[in-house]
């Protein structure tokens, strides 16, 4: 695995866990429990005893955490040899969600709320590109206000564009997770899902040793409900979520998630 690919790998040599973290899948607190167990951020020279008080753009700073790709700058050539023995010897985990179920929720985040990087990059392409619009505001509240917003559909048809990837590889919150946490090649210790995410967590702080030290926060009241895939995908054409589908079928099978016929049927 080239170095740049496992920058979703977080260490902490304190306790021996690696966890992958796969965006839109309660992610953000598992960085926080991270960030409590490898003592990686002070708030006024003290490490941070619960999770819930780290601020959320402090999770998402990329320097907060220490990440495999960061290995050779603090190892040099050493670095591969370490990770290998790490990854032997260290507890591994990852969080995993209904794929399709992800993708909706990444959609929400990213496009149904103002995001200023999103609409740069990602909105205003699409716009142009299936939406046919010529020319954009440059910022995301001038588009929402002007009625200029992405659909579940347009998203869709980037997703399943063959010029996307040519581009640039997919953006983190719908790459598949075998792209990110590369499970064929990383043997991982616990795999959790986010529809049992508590009592997976409580599980997972168990095997970890960790129990004492901290509770796993409570789950998000706003959370993207399984049970609304079928309204989401009622506009998407067959076609397109049969294709859909392939894209993300080593997700589906990986990790457990049955095949969504009622949505790939006539």
């Amino acid at each position: 695995i080239p170095n740049y690919e496992l920058n979703h790998l977080i260490v902490d040599d304190r306790h021996g866990i690696i966890y992958c973290y796969v965006p839109k899948v309660a992610c953000t607190n598992w960085k926080r429990v991270m960030i409590v167990l490898s003592e990686s951020l002070m708030d006024q020279g003290v490490p941070y005893i619960d999770p819930l008080d780290i601020p959320r753009e402090n999770v998402h700073n990329t320097s907060t955490h220490f990440t495999f790709n960061k290995f050779w700058r603090r190892y040099g050539k050493f670095s591969r040899h370490l990770m290998k023995i790490k990854l032997k010897k260290y507890t591994k985990f990852l969080f995993v969600r209904d794929p399709f179920v992800r993708l909706i929720s990444a959609f929400r985040s990213k496009f149904e709320l103002a995001n200023e990087e999103f609409y740069r990059r990602f909105a205003i392409p699409m716009l142009k590109l299936y939406a046919n619009y010529s020319s954009l505001p440059t910022s995301v509240s001038e588009a929402f206000e002007g009625g200029f917003r992405v659909s579940f559909s347009d998203f869709i048809q980037y997703l399943l564009d063959p010029r996307t990837e040519k581009l640039a590889p997919f953006n983190e919150h719908w790459r598949q997770v075998y792209r990110l946490c590369h499970p064929c090649q990383i043997e991982y210790d616990f795999v959790g899902k986010l529809e049992t995410l508590d009592e997976d967590a409580t599980y997972l702080l168990q095997l970890l040793k960790v129990d004492h030290l901290l509770h796993f926060p409570p789950s998000y009241r706003n959370r993207t409900a399984n049970s609304w895939e079928e309204d989401w995908f009622a506009k998407i054409p067959m076609a397109w979520r049969q294709r859909l589908y392939k894209l993300y079928e080593a997700d589906f099978v990986l990790f457990g998630y049955p095949k969504p016929e009622n949505l790939l049927k006539n």
